[in-house]
């Protein structure tokens, strides 16, 4: 291909066309991330095929192609419903009602196509660096099981977990009628509001640790005397009580709401540095004050695309780790940059083999490296570290970096070749954005009303969706940027966030409230038909036909049966994350590391 250093492109694919092909619901993400990258086809896309099929050629590259299917056509999966269902997603997102149910929106479509376009992306940074080109192929399967697997491995962890699994959950719904999330990470944040609004003493004190733990059950079976407590009291006075404690409230807003204020900005920008690296962009490895990779076979072994390329990660929960995890799968080394005294998740329960198993999803295969960045000694260890690394990706709080002297410009003139990431909450794209977590961002963006179907309550998910999505996109803008810096020879600042990924997934329901239309799913859209002795899930196309069977007395696998002689579509309803390791549906593809703990498998395979 032509010298990284003398290609002239403004996008990382400009210049490159493709040609697409499959399900709208993943083919529509997968065409709309590449034209925002700068591709251009000359053919409409193809939306009834089973497969998509993704090729990008042009630009000096040989060309390379991705292709994505609902499953293996072994398992019976066959659409967003019954992936949703073998994967455990509706498990996890029906803990708050105390029985599974679908998410109204196309989750593991969504997720599979940011997927392919990664491993496109991944694709043209091993052709950029002499690899030979290869074909790519995802599935929904693992996108879903990848978006599970932080609750997989708590199930099977050592351990029970160190928060009630039972129904319940915000949000609050205030006097006025107002429905509203609450946010804080403070404990004494947690008691001043409850305390100003009089909540008994007993409740908010037992309320606190399911509160705190929902981000890793899903579920928050609060005491209902803080419901009681919210519904006596007008909104005005609940935004009052927040403010003067310290924790945040936010009203949920409509598709209709954000509809309107959409800026239609892409999930993540791309910034190229202004000064130029010396000589050609090199692979840092193990240079400088970087520290000497572990003795060969101790690390995951790995010849992906992005193999000699060195990311390091100061990363907290969920949405930088996976981005960098990700990476990693990809062939990247990763070096975690953590507090002294190592990251105090990893005493995160439950354990396995000692270490928190939640952990271990996001972070095995990684290094680590103690650095006390309120220390100028360590900052500048950073610096030296930062120096011969390839990316540095971060999820900070807002304005942390430049006030450390971290920032993208900072870290430029060690570093003129660097890709400087940051995954935050909300990149800055809104005036009045609350606290930049999961469920703030559900709240105030409208996916509380697009997860549910039209006639029920709006309610955020209390599974971790904009984390998982906005992982998933803060990879596929790391590879674009490393594409970029390829393509320039300069380094890149990239910005990816919660909203992006907030905004992607909705982007459908979004389209239909600018139009005029009703945003939502029909009543009823994506719930599971009980049966004697659990659940199945009919495919989205045959759902109501499903409907008109009463298969309440007939165990799962008669019912099923029955559908199929139909020429009905469905499949059960995982509701033990436990039994995922025996189901015929994932056979193999499920392992445990050296932990113990269970592993999804790679959501690609390259060939």
């Amino acid at each position: 291909m032509a010298s990284p250093a003398t290609t002239q492109t403004v996008r990382p694919l400009d210049t490159l066309r493709f040609d697409a092909s499959g399900p709208p619901q993943i083919t529509s993400v997968v065409t709309d991330h590449l034209r925002l990258l700068g591709a251009r086809t000359d053919r409409p896309v193809q939306v009834d095929a089973p497969a998509v099929g993704t090729t990008l050629a042009g630009g000096g590259f040989a060309p390379a192609h991705a292709a994505a299917t609902w499953a293996d056509p072994a398992s019976g999966l066959a659409d967003e419903a019954t992936v949703q269902a073998a994967t455990g997603i509706m498990a996890v997102h029906g803990r708050r009602d105390g029985t599974p149910r679908g998410l109204a929106v196309d989750y593991a479509a969504t997720a599979t196509a940011v997927l392919a376009v990664q491993g496109l992306l991944a694709n043209l940074v091993g052709q950029a660096r002499g690899a030979a080109p290869a074909h790519v192929t995802t599935g929904a399967d693992r996108a879903g099981l990848l978006a599970v697997s932080q609750y997989l491995a708590a199930a099977g962890a050592d351990e029970g977990e160190a928060a009630e699994i039972a129904a319940g959950g915000p949000p609050f719904t205030s006097a006025d009628g107002t429905v509203f999330e609450l946010e804080t990470l403070d404990p004494g944040a947690w008691a001043a509001f409850w305390k100003a609004l009089e909540a008994p003493a007993d409740a908010l004190r037992a309320g606190w640790r399911p509160f705190q733990f929902r981000y890793a059950t899903a579920c928050a079976p609060l005491p209902a005397a803080l419901h009681t407590t919210a519904r006596s009291h007008g909104w005005d006075r609940i935004r009052r009580a927040a403010a003067a404690s310290g924790a945040e409230v936010c009203a949920l807003r409509s598709l209709a709401d954000r509809a309107a204020e959409h800026d239609g900005a892409a999930p993540w920008s791309l910034t190229p540095s202004t000064a130029w690296a010396a000589g050609s962009v090199r692979a840092a490895g193990a240079a400088g004050g970087l520290p000497a990779p572990p003795a060969a076979g101790s690390l995951r072994e790995s010849a992906g695309p992005l193999a000699g390329l060195t990311v390091l990660e100061a990363g907290r929960r969920i949405q930088a780790p996976l981005a960098a995890h990700l990476l990693g799968l990809l062939g990247a080394d990763v070096i975690r940059i953590e507090p002294p005294g190592g990251d105090p998740l990893r005493g995160m329960p439950p354990a396995c083999s000692g270490i928190s198993a939640r952990w271990l999803a996001l972070n095995r295969g990684k290094r680590a490296v103690e650095i006390d960045i309120k220390a100028e000694a360590d900052r500048g260890r950073l610096r030296d570290m930062a120096a011969h690394a390839d990316v540095f990706l971060h999820n900070w709080a807002p304005g942390k970096a430049a006030a450390l002297g971290l920032d993208a410009d900072d870290l430029a003139r060690v570093n003129p070749a660097l890709v400087h990431a940051y995954t935050s909450g909300w990149a800055g794209r809104l005036d009045d954005a609350p606290m930049g977590t999961d469920f703030m961002v559900q709240a105030r963006t409208g996916v509380g009303e697009a997860a549910r179907p039209d006639g029920e309550p709006p309610a955020p998910s209390l599974m971790t969706l904009l984390d998982v999505l906005g992982g998933l996109l803060g990879a596929e803008a790391v590879l674009a940027g490393l594409l970029l810096r390829e393509r320039t020879g300069r380094g890149v600042r990239v910005d990816s966030s919660l909203l992006g990924a907030a905004d992607t997934l909705t982007g459908p329901a979004l389209r239909r409230a600018a139009r005029g239309q009703n945003p939502r799913r029909p009543a009823g859209f994506r719930y599971p038909l009980a049966t004697a002795d659990g659940w199945i899930a009919p495919a989205d196309a045959d759902a109501r036909a499903a409907a008109g069977h009463d298969l309440r007395g007939l165990p799962t696998a008669e019912a099923l049966t029955r559908l199929r002689r139909h020429g009905l579509t469905a499949t059960a309803v995982t509701t033990e994350l436990s039994d995922l390791h025996h189901d015929p549906r994932f056979a193999g593809s499920i392992s445990r590391d050296a932990h113990g703990a269970p592993a999804v498998p790679d959501p690609w395979s390259f060939a």
